[in-house]
């Protein structure tokens, strides 16, 4: 009597395939994670000039808040690298994963806008902040 089931060999298969899709499904949660951590990292240097503005000699608290800034964007290009090359070492079955080049246009905006808020903090003067 034949069985008309997968075999055993086909449901290893789809556990393996399965196991894939949530390898790179926590990836992509990884690369979130860590997207959320750079954006915290800028958002501490802007909150860091704004506290702190009023320090002397005035170069210092831009400085400060300038290294806070390239640290968040020095953390989401680790992310994007990481996040690539597990996202090369595997492949989806059943899901829709983020293309590499979705990664590196996210990291690429976050770039830009940490880059404009830098220049804005150097050449706003600081008393238009308070």
């Amino acid at each position: 009597m034949p069985d008309d089931g997968p075999s055993r060999s086909e449901l290893a298969e789809d556990r393996t395939d399965l196991a894939e899709d949530r390898t790179l499904l926590a990836n992509e949660r990884t690369f979130s994670g860590w997207a959320r951590t750079a954006l915290a990292t800028i958002g501490i240097g802007l909150g860091f000039h704004v506290l702190f503005g009023a320090l002397e000699p005035d170069w210092l608290p831009k400085a400060i808040a300038s290294v806070f800034i390239a640290l968040g964007v020095a953390i989401i290009w680790m992310a994007e690298r990481r996040a690539c090359a597990i996202q090369s070492r595997l492949s989806a079955h059943k899901i829709h994963t983020l293309r590499s080049l979705n990664l590196r246009l996210i990291a690429w905006v976050y770039t830009l806008g940490a880059l404009a808020l830098t220049v804005a903090l150097w050449l706003i003067n600081g008393d238009a902040i308070s």
